[in-house]
């Protein structure tokens, strides 16, 4: 708070999105207006729905605010900014950003919202640091659906590329220190974005598909092809950083490619991981503006897991999926929260340096759980208890008088 807490002007909104993050903090069975109200001991949800759809504050002033935190906290020189999308399940079509699309989260074509988010990931921890809602075409050239979600006039239809292109932008204009990118095939794909990062002089090992066609000395190839035609003696097994079991070891190769003819110059390779129990293959495009060897490739091509790691963290235990807002400045603000909440964590599990023979070091999710048990939770009073159970059945009553009255009017 004392980081975000200059962004809202009187003491009354400091205080609300004080108990607003405690909220997401605690370990409650859903997380929503209502529930982080009386969590808060409030005597209705109104004064947290106001403080994220009606309250004036800056939530992108927020979200730098979060990234300077970041950057004092975890900041590193070889930090690794992670792009990638989530999406939340939705139903109707009211809500903004929502349609029938592709989710990798539930694998499949489903209604929901994307959102691309960017994390930084340093040898001190990482962190979801920045977000930018997917707007589809369907959106974005409707202009009644844009004033009933309230999209900004300046928003456009953006891709997905264009959208993390714009967030990474965002991050080195306020000085977050890195020197490396990582992201999926969807990233890995636009040569657009490839470009921009080299003209920032960052370095990216971006996941391509099998089918992706680079240069080689012997002309244009598939990925896949030119994975065939490497020798026993050219793959390594690396290990891509530690997970819940262990080292995750892989088998890696990596292939020199022709220098592009632009004006970044550098270095340019195919790197292929290749599973040690499966033999399946992926691909990934690396381009850094100095030599740097093979294993360094694979410690940062092994980060870019972690970002899935920070969404898991929020989703489970701090509420970015649950919102039940539909307007666009309400999905921001929410997601905006939580992304401060999950800095707090990540840099407090970073400041416990030492750990005792026979534990792993303190998680995120294991530090939420301690810092709500010992510090936030509150000295609940009975009387807070029956008076939220009075005040849900009397709304719940006026629902139903008014869902009688209007059904009413429609029938004979």
């Amino acid at each position: 708070m004392d980081v975000v807490g200059s962004r809202f002007g009187r003491p009354e909104p400091r205080r609300r999105v004080r108990d607003f993050m405690a909220g997401l903090l605690a370990p409650l069975p859903t997380k929503n207006c209502w529930t982080i109200a009386e969590h808060a001991g409030d005597d209705g949800p109104g004064g947290m729905q106001d403080l994220i759809g009606r309250a004036r504050w800056d939530d992108a002033g927020v979200r730098a605010d979060v990234r300077d935190f970041v950057a004092v906290k975890l900041g590193h020189p070889d930090g690794v900014l992670l792009i990638d999308e989530t999406g939340d399940l939705k139903k109707g079509v009211h809500t903004v950003g929502v349609q029938r699309q592709y989710s990798g989260t539930a694998g499949k074509i489903e209604n929901c919202q994307l959102a691309v988010h960017l994390s930084y990931a340093s040898p001190a921890g990482h962190t979801l640091v920045d977000v930018a809602l997917y707007l589809p075409k369907s959106w974005a050239d409707d202009p009644a659906r844009r004033v009933e979600a309230g999209v900004p006039d300046t928003v456009g239809f953006a891709t997905k590329p264009q959208l993390a292109r714009r967030l990474i932008d965002t991050a080195l204009a306020g000085g977050l220190p890195c020197r490396w990118v990582a992201g999926d095939e969807a990233y890995g794909g636009d040569p657009h974005l490839a470009a921009a990062l080299r003209d920032h002089r960052l370095g990216y090992v971006l996941a391509v598909a099998c089918s992706h066609r680079v240069p080689t000395g012997l002309g244009i190839q598939r990925a896949d092809q030119i994975a065939t035609g490497l020798p026993t003696r050219a793959w390594q097994r690396i290990s891509a950083g530690q997970g819940a079991k262990g080292h995750r070891y892989y088998d890696w190769a990596f292939v020199t490619l022709p220098l592009a003819a632009d004006k970044h110059h550098g270095h340019h390779w195919l790197l292929v991981r290749r599973n040690r129990t499966t033999g399946e293959l992926a691909f990934y495009r690396c381009w850094s503006p100095h030599l740097v060897p093979l294993h360094h490739l694979v410690a940062v091509a092994g980060r870019r897991w972690s970002i899935e790691e920070s969404f898991q963290a929020t989703k489970t235990g701090l509420g970015l999926d649950q919102h039940q807002h539909r307007r666009w400045r309400a999905w921001h603000r929410w997601t905006t929260l939580v992304i401060a909440a999950h800095a707090f964590l990540a840099a407090a599990a970073a400041a416990s340096t030492t750990t005792p023979d026979g534990l792993i070091p303190i998680t995120v999710n294991e530090l939420r759980r301690l810092f709500h048990a010992l510090v936030i939770e509150p000295a609940r009073r009975v009387g807070d208890v029956i008076a939220w159970s009075i005040f849900r059945r009397q709304h719940q009553a006026e629902a139903k008088i008014s869902h009688y009255a209007r059904q009413a009017l429609t029938e004979p």
